[in-house]
């Protein structure tokens, strides 16, 4: 595809892109090795903050995929580089899961149980009321309000599962207060990515089958975009939305082809 010849960087969603739930795509494999073929780079990317980078290491060598930490960046990632970058220093109270607990801790982040500069949620399938309690009482006392991404629901395999942006609008309902999100579709991602890789967004291609993450993640930040339709979107989904990725597949194989 001409449109994507120049491009060096494919950020690549996971399910429903490269699998779909422990169904790796036959497609695959074959159009990563293309990729590698003609010198490009691909890294994995998920908004999915309840589970570390390490899981998802696992579970791509797990399927067949050699990949290494440096090739999987997540929501958490990108939200560490945002706090170190922008907010050196302040203090932090995490409503997240253990893994991502434990991912701050590792990446320095100060956390603390008592007056935190910054609230922030992940998608914490361990949230308690009490978490959520807390987390009101320090926002309305002034502490910044912050997100790793705003998706609603998370895909299982029984359907939906309320995710970090429908916890958020509990929070919002309670205290008034809009959270600062920064996963996908927002500019952190591109700069968490530029400084990982050393390649301009212009060089950069969002791939995945979501239109309000991964294809707004180009679209709201002038970055090539690829909607793949073997996920959640359809054709006619994609005409109702009016948005307009740069490229419209039926599925990854499509890519990278002489």
């Amino acid at each position: 595809m001409k449109e994507l010849e120049n491009k060096k960087l494919y950020v690549l969603d996971m399910d429903g892109t490269i699998y779909l739930g422990s169904h790796l795509f036959p497609e695959t494999i074959p159009f990563l090795e293309r990729v590698k073929a003609h010198g490009k780079r691909y890294i994995f990317f998920t908004n999915n903050s309840s589970r570390s980078p390490k899981t998802y290491v696992d579970r791509l060598n797990g399927m067949g995929i050699a990949v290494t930490r440096e090739d999987v960046v997540t929501s958490g990632d990108v939200m560490i580089h945002f706090l170190k970058t922008h907010r050196p220093d302040k203090k932090v109270y995490l409503v997240g899961t253990p893994d991502l607990t434990e991912s701050f801790h590792e990446a320095g982040i100060p956390l603390t149980e008592k007056d935190p500069d910054i609230v922030l949620l992940g998608f914490d399938t361990t949230l308690t009321y009490e978490k959520l309690d807390r987390a009101c009482h320090y926002i309305r006392n002034g502490a910044e309000f912050l997100c790793t991404h705003e998706d609603l629901n998370c895909p299982t395999e029984y359907g939906f599962m309320p995710d970090a942006g429908a916890m958020c609008a509990l929070i919002t309902a309670s205290t008034g207060i809009k959270p600062h999100y920064t996963g996908k579709p927002h500019r952190e991602v591109l700069e968490i990515l530029e400084a990982k890789t050393g390649i301009p967004r212009s060089q950069m291609v969002a791939v995945g089958d979501r239109l309000y993450t991964d294809i707004a993640l180009g679209t709201r930040n002038q970055v090539a975009s690829v909607l793949v339709l073997s996920g959640e979107t359809t054709r006619e989904d994609l005409r109702r939305s009016g948005m307009e990725p740069t490229c419209v597949v039926t599925n990854i194989g499509e890519l990278e082809r002489d």
